[in-house]
């Protein structure tokens, strides 16, 4: 259960009135979002997909259970409009740019676009530092980042030239295009399945 003080209790009471549910609209709307604003920040792809696990895969489907959660008071999290998780999906990128050991995504640069893009709500940076916590929280500091489909992907391409002349045609950009799309439509169950096949060697068996 998590307790955060409510450290914006004006705006926490005023969004308290009026819930929003977790809407599939909602969630492809941050999604685009999150994509979005990794092209604008120019991050590596290794910080883009890190993050995109962090938030969708992890992060998002929590606030199902914090949003039946009594003990959840932080104003970020009652309820979690479109405007916070724009924020949290800025977040995850922070937090992965750091994970990865490449130059950190500053504060301000954070801020500056999400002051050009959240229109909604008017976020400081005292927020994003609140956010980022509130984040770490719900992901109980887990976040190993190794285990993800971006990796897995990666390596299969790399095995596919290897092993089939066809791979030499498959360019990295387009399967990222792909990964995006199955981010964008909640369909990353068939990553998750090409990390099963990849681990038993399947790919190997159809290639080989």
């Amino acid at each position: 259960m998590l307790l955060f003080p409510p450290a914006h209790s004006f705006r926490h009471n005023a969004m308290k009135k009026k819930k929003k549910g977790l809407c599939p609209c909602v969630r492809s709307r941050v999604i685009e979002f999150h994509i979005q604003s990794s092209q604008l920040l120019e991050v590596l792809p290794i910080v883009k997909y890190s993050a995109l696990s962090l938030f969708a895969d992890r992060f998002y489907p929590a606030l199902s259970r914090l949003e039946d959660s009594s003990g959840t008071e932080n104003w970020l999290l009652r309820p979690v409009g479109e405007s916070n998780l724009q924020l949290f999906a800025l977040v995850s990128l922070w937090v992965s740019s750091k994970a990865h050991n490449t130059p950190p995504l500053s504060v301000k640069t954070l801020k500056s676009l999400a002051d050009k893009f959240i229109k909604e709500q008017h976020y400081t940076k005292g927020d994003l530092l609140e956010a980022e916590m509130v984040f770490m929280q719900v992901l109980e500091f887990e976040i190993g980042m190794s285990n993800i489909a971006f990796v897995f992907v990666e390596e299969l391409l790399i095995q596919l030239k290897v092993v089939a002349r066809v791979g030499e045609h498959v360019k990295f950009e387009a399967c990222m295009d792909v990964m995006d799309l199955l981010y964008e439509n909640e369909e990353t169950l068939l990553l998750m399945s090409l990390q099963y096949l990849h681990r038993g060697g399947t790919f190997r068996f159809f290639l080989g």
